[in-house]
């Protein structure tokens, strides 16, 4: 796999993507994938490597973009993918006009900024992943991130020395009637909602 030149990127070693497949369940059958972050697409093509029929990947980099085709084409699955240059925010509302939905999500942005979660949520109101998808979020394993929120349900968590990895699956069908007492709880006592 060609790394993207400079300094800019972090790939997932091979031995935390391994474990990380390992959690997800090693094959599949079928399904989109979002690779939000890129970088080398290293974790998008792992996941057509496995049986995924599609994925999509997303880098601010130009450089990550190019090595990304670079990697695809080396592997042999530039016909089963998309590659965009474009913020994580503009690539979600983009994407979402254009219908797509996903199975499965790798978001692992550098580890300065810290909203994964905000990503999500943002997936979530822009209808944007399937009923059970799997979303992966790689981090700082210094910094902790909720283990439940909205509808999205943490099912595994663990740590790699620096790296921190996060496995949530989305429940369409939770979230909103908590959500929706908390506000309830809150108009009650005179907060605002």
């Amino acid at each position: 796999m060609k790394a993207v030149p400079g300094m800019g990127t972090r790939p997932t070693t091979d031995k935390v993507k391994e474990a990380l497949f390992s959690m997800i369940g090693p094959y599949f059958e079928g399904g989109t994938a979002l690779d939000l972050f890129a970088g080398t697409g290293g974790l998008g093509i792992e996941a057509l490597s496995r049986g995924m029929d599609k994925a999509i990947f997303v880098d601010l980099d130009y450089k990550s973009v190019e090595t990304v085709k670079a990697n695809l084409k080396a592997a042999g699955f530039t016909e089963q993918a998309e590659v965009y240059k474009n913020d994580a925010e503009r690539a979600l509302k983009t994407l979402a006009k254009r219908g797509a939905s996903f199975d499965l999500v790798f978001l692992d942005p550098p580890y300065r900024l810290k909203h994964g979660d905000k990503l999500m949520a943002r997936m979530d109101e822009l209808s944007l992943l399937k009923d059970q998808a799997v979303l992966v979020l790689e981090y700082e394993s210094s910094f902790e991130y909720r283990d439940d929120f909205g509808r999205f349900r943490m099912i595994r968590k663990t740590d790699y020395g620096e790296t921190g990895i996060t496995i949530y699956v989305y429940d369409k069908d939770s979230g909103t009637e908590s959500d929706s007492t908390e506000k309830e709880e809150r108009h009650e006592h005179g907060e605002a909602t």
